[in-house]
């Protein structure tokens, strides 16, 4: 073997050599930076999924429920759903024996309709006059805003000589200077009072739930379906609830998602729901969307309003018909009583006096009579009343 095959053998084998120690050295460059990738990324999850050193679960399993989703609160996996009720009373202290009486007897009324649980809950809650302030600013600039347009005005009909005119103006400008005077005065007090923490306002809520499985068997509906029927049949439960409180003069309306989140949030962190407001991030509009369609929480109340005013059609029209059924029957049984006490009075005709029988006779007629005129006046209202609904 000459030395040129000996070169060319160590050339090449050299050559191989370099190029293991290439590929051994990038395989060492890229596996460290993978390894450096992955690194970064389990501290990212580590960090992600506690706050303060508490684990997500953990926060999850202390709220106790899933999330807030078409004005209901979903807990147990979709299994029970929640709906609340804010309520406005009244001053039971003021009234008189006989209000009291009544309201008495219209939370009784109320209490005997309930055919299913629910939980009463108050929440006493730092006063925020920071929305009052700003609306009454709100006026106040908006007064101001006139008062200057009114003075324009009056420049005009002085220039026009129009004394008349001039006179109005002035008395429309002292009347509403007035008015901002007084808005300015109680704007100042409204802000002075919000300095003062100690302001509380307390705040009553009826719980109502209802359970997935009292629908029956869940296994052939979707997810979607199953909390369709359960906001349908919250809904009417509340709307039920509302509307036998009104009896006891107690008024109350269905909690929005954004006001059953604030709920929550002053019920798990009384301490800081004044440093850290919800209504600020809602304020802040992050979750905002653009739409030009109504919102489908709205299409759902509206459909189940249109489904219970059917249903309560229903039901008059087949008590109107019953009633009317039932009223020709009785007609129709009257009738044949007056026609066989006719029939009885002519069997003991000979029996009788002719002037008896006659007087007997005619009494029966009348008796037909006097029912047909009571029945006739009866019915006069009924039929204006029914000719004022289909007006209506």
């Amino acid at each position: 073997m000459d030395i040129i095959t000996i070169l060319n053998i160590m050339v090449i084998v050299l050559v191989v050599v370099i190029i293991a120690l290439v590929v051994a050295y990038y395989f060492l460059i890229y596996r460290k930076k993978d390894s450096k990738k992955e690194k970064e990324l389990k501290e990212t999850k580590k960090n992600t999924s506690t706050f303060n050193g508490i684990s997500k679960e953990d926060i999850k399993a202390l709220l106790d429920f899933d999330e807030i989703k078409d004005d209901m609160i979903i807990r147990k996996n979709g299994d029970q759903y929640v709906m609340a009720i804010q309520c406005k009373g009244i001053n039971y202290d003021l009234l008189s024996d006989e209000e009291k009486l009544s309201v008495e007897a219209g939370f009784v009324q109320f209490l005997n309709t309930l055919r299913f649980p629910i939980q009463l809950y108050v929440q006493a809650r730092s006063l925020n006059l920071r929305n009052i302030i700003d609306e009454y600013k709100a006026r106040v600039n908006s007064i101001a805003d006139e008062i200057k347009e009114l003075e324009t005005q009056r420049k005009e009909a002085v220039k026009e000589g129009n004394t008349e005119k001039e006179e109005r103006i002035a008395f429309d400008i002292k009347r509403k200077q007035n008015v901002l005077e007084y808005g300015t005065d109680i704007s100042e007090y409204i802000g002075k009072m919000s300095l003062n923490k100690n302001v509380l306002q307390q705040k009553t809520y009826v719980i109502v739930s209802y359970f997935a499985s009292e629908i029956g068997n869940t296994s052939n509906y979707s997810k979607e379906e199953i909390r369709n029927i359960c906001f349908s049949e919250l809904y009417t439960r509340c709307q039920s609830i509302i509307r036998t409180l009104a009896a006891s003069q107690v008024y109350g309306r269905v909690l929005e998602s954004e006001e059953l989140a604030e709920l929550l949030y002053i019920a798990y962190n009384r301490d800081d729901s004044e440093l850290y407001q919800l209504s600020k991030a809602l304020d802040a509009e992050y979750d905002a969307l653009y739409t030009t369609g109504k919102d489908v929480l709205v299409k759902k109340q509206e459909k189940i309003e249109e489904e219970l005013e059917v249903e309560a059609v229903d039901l008059a029209t087949d008590s109107i018909m019953a009633a009317d059924r039932r009223l020709k029957d009785e007609k129709e049984r009257k009738a044949r009583i007056r026609e066989k006490a006719v029939e009885i009075v002519d069997e003991y005709k000979d029996q009788l006096d002719p002037e008896l029988y006659k007087a007997t006779k005619e009494e029966i007629l009348n008796s037909g009579r006097k029912t047909k005129n009571t029945e006739e006046s009866e019915a006069k209202p009924r039929a204006k009343t029914t000719r004022t609904r289909k007006k209506a």
